[in-house]
């Protein structure tokens, strides 16, 4: 019977193994995908990716090649900042938002930080501060009532408003977000055990599954039904119109319809699909008489501060005092 060569024999092959041969790291053709690669969410990934366009525009006045990031990220420390304090600077001047020039610097660290990591760039932007923003200054919507018009607006008898009527319950009922209804596909939803499993903000790949109203799971359930067989795989909601029938409906196609029907109620607010997850998020405190912990299971905010800052909004205590102080020099 033939031995197997021993142990040593392995250890000298491997030595002797070419260096390099087995991982490849890639080259600097394309370093600024590369460089964006490890951040997971696509929409943040695509975001990061349109703004530092805009800052090597506004910096260069040059597209960002692999060339001109690597100039970037081997520019020494006090020049790095100065270059960027700059851009800072430049996007004031241009009238933009606290929350916008801190969404931009954001992209600018991200890609020093990538570049650190992969040893391309050897310092940080740690004293390039972003600027202090009040988070939901105005978290209010429409009351329940309001929202009912919109739902009216609905011709269930069409396919175009069993989609409609399905997805405004749903972003009323489990206040979710935007891109959270987007995601969604047929195998997420369950009739019988009526959930729905989404991907939350922040989440990555992992999914949380929530419970719907029965009124909801209806809803979907005849939406569904009038649109006819589809793989488990296809999206929970499709684009009806011409050009894109069959395609995942987009946040932009949300946004347009929620906008159109608000338009046909005669709802003056300007309305978007967060302002409806705040309406709901508004209508839950004033229905639980301001239980946060109970309301924080359906907003799913990760700080409860945040949802007392609605509650906050919603009791209008400042109006209060102030009517108070009013009364008090008649």
């Amino acid at each position: 019977m033939t031995q197997p060569p021993p142990f040593s024999h392995y250890l000298s092959q491997s030595l002797d193994a070419t260096i390099g041969s087995s991982f490849d790291i890639g080259t600097a053709k394309n370093l600024l995908q590369q460089l964006l690669a490890p951040i997971r969410s696509p929409n943040t990934r695509k975001a990061y990716e349109k703004d530092l366009k805009d800052f090597f525009k506004e910096t260069t006045g040059k597209k960002p090649t692999s060339d001109l990031v690597l100039e970037f990220l081997h520019l020494e420390r006090g020049q790095a900042v100065t270059v960027v304090l700059r851009y800072k600077a430049a996007l004031f001047a241009r009238g933009l938002s606290e929350a916008t020039v801190n969404r931009r610097l954001a992209a600018v660290k991200s890609l020093v930080a990538q570049g650190r990591a992969m040893g391309i760039a050897n310092f940080t932007l740690e004293d390039v501060k972003g600027e202090k923003v009040q988070r939901y200054r105005d978290t209010t919507g429409i009351d329940p009532e309001t929202f009912k018009l919109l739902l009216l607006e609905c011709d269930r008898d069409t396919l175009i408003g069993k989609r409609d009527y399905a997805l405004l319950r749903l972003l009323w009922g489990n206040a979710l977000r935007r891109n959270e209804v987007v995601q969604l596909s047929l195998f997420d939803f369950d009739p019988d055990a009526k959930t729905l499993r989404i991907l939350g903000k922040g989440k990555g790949t992992q999914s949380e599954f929530i419970d719907l109203a029965p009124g909801t799971v209806e809803a979907i359930a005849t939406w569904l039904d009038a649109r006819g067989y589809a793989p488990d795989d296809s999206p929970l909601f499709v684009a009806l119109d011409f050009h894109n029938r069959g395609h995942r409906l987009t946040g932009d196609a949300i946004r347009k319809m929620v906008v159109r029907y608000c338009t046909k109620a005669g709802i003056k607010k300007t309305m978007s699909p967060h302002r409806i997850r705040h309406s709901a998020i508004t209508a839950a405190l004033d229905a639980t008489d301001g239980n946060i912990r109970k309301v924080q299971k359906l907003s799913r905010h990760k700080q409860i501060d945040t949802l007392l800052i609605y509650d906050d909004n919603r009791g209008k205590d400042q109006q209060e005092i102030t009517g108070l102080l009013d009364d008090m020099v008649f």
